[in-house]
């Protein structure tokens, strides 16, 4: 008699069962809401650090053409993508490809001042004041052109 009651109880109640799912509920409805901010605060890095590239990139450039700034909203990214020529001197390329910005996945850059205000539209915005700006360029986490903080 004592082996028949142990082999009769082999599975798990189905109280257990939803003592289980109610715990692995719980949990989930703790853990996921985590991970979505954490989505949104990875892209909200990736921009920081497009952006820090491209002022070291914007520099480099300012240094090897004599202090001029290049213009991103007439020329577009191909002034940092292709290389130029300075006092005989072919230099270039300071960005293999064009930077997309990860919040508003587009790579439109617009012209702005320093400090950074919202520019409708633009995915960048970049201090250029007609070559006299401070070369200093901001990602945008919206359409609106909000600057990053």
């Amino acid at each position: 008699m004592n082996t028949r009651n142990r082999s009769a109880r082999k599975g798990f109640t189905l109280i257990e069962i939803l003592i289980v799912v109610i715990i692995l509920g719980i949990l989930a409805a703790i853990v996921i809401p985590q991970f979505s901010s954490a989505s949104s605060d990875a892209k909200k890095a990736a921009v920081r650090s497009t952006v820090q590239t491209l002022r070291i990139q914007i520099a480099l450039y300012k240094l090897q053409h004599g202090d001029a700034l290049p213009d991103l909203e007439t020329g577009g990214w191909t002034t940092l993508t292709q290389s130029s020529v300075y006092q005989n001197a072919t230099v270039g390329p300071y960005m293999q490809a064009i930077p997309v910005n990860s919040l508003t996945n587009g790579s439109v850059v617009k012209n702005g001042a320093n400090p950074p205000v919202a520019v409708a539209g633009a995915d960048f915005v970049y201090d250029y004041g007609a070559g006299t700006g401070s070369g200093n360029i901001w990602g945008t986490q919206d359409a609106a052109g909000t600057i990053l903080p």
